[in-house]
């Protein structure tokens, strides 16, 4: 009862239902939660944005900065996020404008455009040099988008189980809002601005990234962890639609020299499902060792390259 005392009391933004958290790492990761103002304009006011920050900053590697899937939160790192940290790593793990548990309050618009420049504006006041961008599922999609139109933030792109060739929201787009807050539990859900933020997003026409995928030129390699086939998604979940199959090698051949790794053991959420093994791999691509069969503090196996 005394750490969520100490929850409620200096993370007030959260939903009074924080106290019916019981995953250890879950309320770890809440303490250290906090709200960063971004401007987002001249004549705007800041949005207060959500974000885990890192203790110290690195002077080995770049900051690393997490994404997480649609309409989730930074929480989704809860159980990858102390593994970076103790290799480390100078992590940040951020909430996706119009999700997660900014102050949205005055309803800015949460479209595309709008989530890659909160992204930019965050990036431009916190961390200032060129970032390793994670991102899982449509975070993906996200973290191509960005690095694209801001080539120069971006050093390193991640993309975990990538859903990159999704045309927007497709029929998503049309849900009325009563549908689209139908049976939803997650904490930041239950925020008064989560309804009119996600539908917003939804309405906009959503990610489209598949004519920009050819158009990220960094010269450093990417990383795509598609999962294995045997996962509890179907094949033809829009989010679930690169296996390592068809989509995985067609996204790995459209990306300039990049690496495809194998995460076994996971689901649609590789950095949930097995925490250890994705930690590892970003270490490994951070610190320059992606392909140096070294002997990990995690006490995993190098992954082998699969052929362009």
């Amino acid at each position: 009862m005394e750490m969520l005392a100490i929850l409620r009391r200096f993370l007030h933004f959260f939903p009074k239902e924080v106290e019916k958290i019981k995953d250890p790492f879950a309320r770890s990761l809440s303490k250290r939660m906090q709200r960063l103002p971004v401007q987002m304009g001249l004549s705007e006011s800041c949005i207060m944005s959500s974000c885990i920050k890192p203790l110290r900053q690195s002077n080995k590697t770049s900051p690393v900065v997490l994404l997480h899937c649609f309409d989730s939160s930074c929480l989704e790192w809860r159980c990858t996020y102390p593994l970076l940290e103790e290799a480390g790593l100078e992590a940040w793990a951020v909430d996706v404008l119009g999700w997660g548990f900014s102050d949205l309050e005055t309803r800015p618009p949460c479209d595309v455009a709008s989530k890659r420049h909160h992204l930019y504006q965050l990036w431009k006041s916190y961390m200032k040099r060129p970032m390793i961008l994670v991102g899982p599922s449509l975070g993906a999609s996200a973290a191509i988008d960005f690095a694209v139109h801001y080539p120069e933030a971006v050093e390193k792109l991640v993309l975990i189980n990538p859903s990159v060739y999704a045309e927007g929201t497709g029929e998503l787009a049309k849900l009325p809002k009563s549908v689209a807050y139908a049976g939803v539990g997650r904490l930041h859900c239950l925020l008064p601005w989560w309804k009119d933020a996600t539908v917003n997003f939804m309405l906009s026409g959503g990610y489209n990234v598949i004519s920009q995928i050819k158009q990220v030129k960094h010269r450093n390699p990417y990383h795509m962890w598609p999962t294995r086939s045997d996962c509890e998604l179907p094949a033809c979940s829009v989010h679930h639609s690169t296996f390592l199959g068809f989509k995985s090698f067609k996204l790995h051949s459209e990306l300039s020299n990049a690496i495809i790794r194998e995460v076994p053991g996971s689901g649609h959420l590789p950095h949930v499902d097995n925490p250890k093994c994705v930690a590892k791999l970003i270490a490994d691509f951070a610190q320059g060792d992606a392909d140096v069969d070294a002997k990990s503090q995690f006490g995993l196996p190098q992954l082998t390259a699969l052929p362009r």
